[in-house]
């Protein structure tokens, strides 16, 4: 695996234990993180920077497997350009239910660089 990969790799694993201690700091209710503009930007800007990693990945490497690249960099673009179309409810979902997902696919490709 390319250095490169691994620092993107790393930089996914940054970004999702950032969001982890956002899931913390709202003691995982969504009530409390609906009524946290600055906690939903922050996710907001997480998901976005994991979306530019996943695509920067991608052009790198196009065999990577992370099982839903299109849908994360489809993300990122709708966050970035399309804003005013995000709800809480669709940023709370994706943490709760794919983000996860993707903390063990990076981990299995970060075993597979050693």
């Amino acid at each position: 695996m390319q250095p490169k990969i691994l620092k993107y790799l790393l930089d996914i694993e940054s970004v999702i234990l950032e969001i982890e201690s956002i899931k913390a700091i709202t003691e995982n209710n969504f009530n409390v993180f609906k009524k946290d503009i600055i906690l939903q930007r922050a996710v907001e800007r997480d998901l976005e920077i994991i979306g530019e990693v996943i695509r920067k990945m991608l052009e790198q490497d196009p065999n990577i497997q992370i099982s839903s690249a299109k849908n994360i960099i489809g993300l990122r673009n709708i966050i970035s350009h399309a804003y005013d179309s995000i709800e809480p409810e669709m940023i709370w979902g994706i943490i709760q239910n794919n983000v996860p997902i993707l903390a063990v696919e990076v981990n299995i490709l970060k075993q597979k660089s050693n």
